[in-house]
């Protein structure tokens, strides 16, 4: 299997960062490593509880940076996350989100992708004479992996990521099967673990550390029904949260998120609040001094002024959950309040009945019988309930309460319907 195929480097040349404050001069502009795994279930990494899987590089960025635990994938699936990721924006505006049952490009070298006039990530920071590395996606970057090839993946990821450090490490190939307690996907995820380890040295032994934020995230949650005929799970955990891949419950959705940069963030501290992976753009363009696009909506956040302490609340009021193309829930965090509500217009049916996930189909699908509609939408309180157990909309637990019926009206104000003008349908029983 596969746990880490997308991995992007920047160098910046010298020079001074964002504009000076009153207290003092801008700081020099760092270096960037940026590492997504694929299909890590939050409840994966040590830091965030698992107590077998090891984990030791992971649970250092932890250690040393900023741990987010309300950090979101911006879809439940690969493509239309890491183009979210690399643009900043909702795949909904990219063209990214599918209406069509297979909501991704299967192949690294399939036809399609971004539109050309996207502006990502590495084409911000272009501007800003870096030179980046990918492996694992392309768009923009100047050194990218063709043609595709999963084999020894992560070790062959970690050696070109050193290499590309060194050159603006051999790699050690030691065996990792039957290492882990955890079967193939344990063996990968601890071999991946290693991969992460392999940078973080070269970046101690190049004397980049102080100056590069990383950050290392999952595309999605685990895939649960990743499960052989023999019964081996060949998929990750997502602790204590319902669901996982390809749907938008929390187990889809909520990632492991961290950012360790020595030279301003403070090391071992959390972050509670809302945050999406597409924070990440607007956060490297700010710490690089490069301008956002003015002619787009950019839906991330600079998440500097949280991973830093200058505020305690989310820039987001309300994030979005889609499900393909499919508004599929919204998440609010109100202004003058401390919970965190959820609402669905639909969602999957498990199948068979009792299950956490879609095992007859291999993954939930977004459209047709494959969903059961809520009108009105079901209403999660995630502060109080994040495994999304209990329907407040119907006085679960608690009991009635009239801030329930204004959270549960909330995602129909006009502030979210100007914000999500582009393609908010909800699947039809007819749709394909």
């Amino acid at each position: 299997m596969r746990l880490l195929p997308l991995l992007l480097l920047w160098l910046l040349p010298p020079g001074r960062g964002p504009a000076p404050s009153a207290a003092g001069p801008a700081p020099p502009r760092p270096n960037f490593v940026l590492i997504m795994a694929d299909d890590l279930g939050i409840g994966d990494p040590g830091c965030y509880g698992n107590r077998t899987l090891r984990t030791p590089n992971i649970d250092r960025l932890a250690r040393e940076g900023v741990k987010l635990t309300q950090h979101l994938a911006a879809a439940p699936l690969c493509t239309p996350s890491r183009a979210a990721f690399l643009t900043g924006r909702y795949p909904v505006r990219s063209g990214m989100a599918s209406h069509n049952r297979v909501g991704v490009l299967l192949f690294a070298a399939s036809s399609g992708g971004l539109p050309p006039g996207e502006v990502t990530i590495a084409r911000l920071l272009q501007e800003r004479g870096s030179g980046g590395g990918v492996w694992g996606q392309g768009a923009g970057f100047e050194v990218t992996q063709q043609p595709a090839a999963y084999e020894r993946l992560a070790q062959r990821l970690a050696r070109e990521a050193v290499g590309f450090l060194e050159s603006t490490a051999h790699f050690a190939g030691a065996g990792f099967a039957h290492r882990s307690r955890h079967g193939a996907y344990g063996d990968a995820a601890e071999e991946m673990d290693w991969s992460v380890g392999q940078i973080l040295d070269a970046l101690d032994r190049l004397g980049l550390a102080n100056h590069t934020l990383v950050y290392f995230s999952s595309d999605h949650g685990a895939h649960v029904e990743e499960v052989t005929a023999r019964g081996e799970v060949h998929g990750g955990s997502n602790g204590i949260f319902r669901g996982g891949k390809a749907n938008n419950w929390e187990g889809g959705i909520r990632v492991p998120g961290l950012v360790r940069f020595p030279m301003m963030l403070p090391a071992g501290s959390e972050v509670a609040e809302p945050t999406s992976n597409m924070d990440v753009f607007p956060t490297v363009a700010a710490l690089a001094g490069a301008a956002l696009p003015a002619d787009r909506v950019i839906d991330g956040r600079d998440l500097m002024p949280l991973l830093r302490g200058r505020t305690t609340r989310s820039a987001h009021e309300f994030l979005f959950h889609y499900c393909n193309a499919y508004l599929n829930a919204v998440r609010w965090r109100p202004p003058n309040d401390t919970a965190v509500w959820k609402a669905f217009f639909f969602t999957p049916r498990f199948d068979p009945a009792g299950a956490n996930g879609c095992f007859s189909t291999h993954v939930c699908f977004c459209h047709g019988d494959h969903v059961t509609r809520h009108d009105p939408p079901l209403l999660f309180d995630l502060s109080r309930d994040p495994g999304e157990l209990f329907d407040m909309k119907d006085g679960h637990a608690r009991g009635p309460n009239p801030r329930h019926a204004h959270a549960c009206e909330a995602p129909r104000n006009t502030r979210v319907e100007s914000a999500t003008r582009v393609c908010t349908a909800s699947p039809a029983p007819g749709d394909p």
